[in-house]
């Protein structure tokens, strides 16, 4: 990469019902734009303002965003940042994504129908993006039918979005609690092992360097055996 070219953890420390909650998402820039992947949940246009000032990119720079998934604290500032764009920013998600994020198929989690937002770009598995370096498109569901996650590949850094999760800088599975389809989530993360990873960005639980590769393997064989002893899951 190049000092004009680069990528970035973005952390948003959000206040949901008068609880704190955070979550770790990215920003990607070269010399002609940035990009944002995932929003957080709604009413964060000051905050990610705020966020990208801090790191020295102009809002009026963000010209993408990438969608990894219709969850609510992933979609949920849509709606205010294209609007405040004025028509200057696309939003890029995975083919199966769209009619949640039209509003009109409800929300997989919620039930309830999003702010309709129109998606200028979908994407398919293996898609790779020509902005910022390349980000390669890797489809990842069974936390949701859309999910992917994105892999940029000059700093071999994967953005998980919520098939995996960290700990302390340990990277984790998925949360079971909020994964409906299970045996597909394990093998998504099987599919993360074709990939040179060396920085996993997940969005609940920020940012791990240390093993990665080990990790996604040992990750794949616990689950797979907790899923063989409990085959309802």
């Amino acid at each position: 990469m190049t000092q004009t070219e680069g990528i970035k953890t973005i952390k948003l420390e959000m206040n949901a019902g008068g609880n704190p909650f955070v979550v770790h998402t990215a920003v990607l820039w070269d010399d002609n734009e940035a990009i944002l992947v995932d929003t957080g949940i709604p009413g964060q246009l000051e905050l990610i303002q705020n966020v990208l000032a801090q790191e020295a990119i102009p809002f009026e720079k963000l010209t993408k965003i990438i969608i990894t998934h219709q969850d609510r604290d992933h979609i949920g500032s849509l709606p205010e940042i294209v609007a405040a764009a004025e028509g200057s920013v696309q939003v890029v998600a995975h083919e199966a994504a769209i009619p949640y994020l039209a509003g009109v198929t409800p929300l997989l989690k919620s039930g309830l129908l999003a702010p309709p937002v129109k998606v200028d770009h979908a994407v398919q598995d293996g898609d790779v993006l020509p902005y910022c370096g390349g980000i390669q498109v890797i489809y990842t569901p069974g936390h949701s039918p859309d999910h992917i996650s994105l892999y940029h590949i000059p700093s071999k850094t994967l953005i998980s979005g919520d098939a995996l999760t960290a700990q302390d800088g340990v990277l984790m599975p998925f949360n079971p609690e909020f994964t409906p389809d299970q045996t597909t989530a394990l093998q998504s993360i099987r599919k993360l092992l074709e990939f040179d990873i060396e920085i996993v960005i997940a969005y609940h639980g920020g940012v791990c360097t240390e093993g990665i590769k080990q990790r996604l393997a040992d990750i794949v064989a616990k689950e797979g055996m907790d899923s063989d002893e409990h085959p309802q899951r």
